[in-house]
């Protein structure tokens, strides 16, 4: 949180500057030199980018956290209104609060994480979200997902491919997303019961176009 005074808050925005540079340097490293505790630091270094600072959520407005969030675990986001999508954290467009609205999201090959949900909770404009090769994504945030109801209104589209974690469960969840209009799920090998999901799926949200590439 920043504090008052303009050089404060100048070190405070380099800061910031110099933790995005640095978070998407590390999401693009593939590999460690090392192997050994590799995987125990690539936890640790995720849930610190899945962090929830619920100051700065109220400090600078839910879109504007979340996208924050969102392009640190290296995910892109498009606002209302614009066709560019959103991919570099030290060029997220400044002004008023409330001028930008997260209205799409692309968490392909993103390290977010379930306990970085909370930085969804206040969003009202989402309409599209893709979950590709979401390795740490599981069933409780898309339990989560259905459960809002500011989601369950605004969300029209969902892609979700390749998330070894997602299964029947957190699928069917997503029954509650009363106007989604479009619904991929392609390569889930935790999804086991295909016809039972578009049995579900027929049954609460008839309107639905959902498309099924599950083995």
């Amino acid at each position: 949180m920043c504090c008052a005074g303009s050089e404060q808050r100048l070190t405070c925005t380099d800061q910031m500057m110099l933790f995005g540079k640095v978070s998407q340097q590390l999401c693009g490293i593939k590999k460690l030199p090392w192997s050994c505790d590799s995987r125990y630091f690539w936890g640790w270094l995720n849930a610190v980018f899945n962090k929830v600072d619920y100051d700065r959520i109220r400090d600078v407005g839910p879109d504007r956290a979340a996208s924050e969030w969102l392009l640190r675990c290296g995910a892109m986001v498009r606002y209302h209104g614009q066709e560019r999508w959103q991919m570099d954290y030290n060029h997220l467009p400044t002004g008023p609060l409330d001028k930008y609205k997260i209205q799409a999201i692309d968490a392909t090959n993103s390290c977010i994480m379930s306990i970085g949900f909370d930085h969804m909770v206040g969003l009202q404009h989402v309409e599209k979200i893709r979950l590709c090769k979401c390795h740490y994504i599981e069933d409780d945030f898309l339990l989560r997902l259905g459960q809002l109801e500011n989601l369950q209104k605004s969300i029209l589209e969902m892609e979700i491919i390749s998330c070894g974690n997602i299964t029947d469960k957190g699928i069917i969840a997503l029954r509650h997303l009363r106007n989604l209009k479009y619904l991929l799920l392609s390569d889930l090998p935790g999804v086991r019961e295909k016809e039972n999901l578009i049995q579900v799926f027929e049954t609460a949200l008839p309107s639905l176009e959902l498309k099924l590439q599950l083995k």
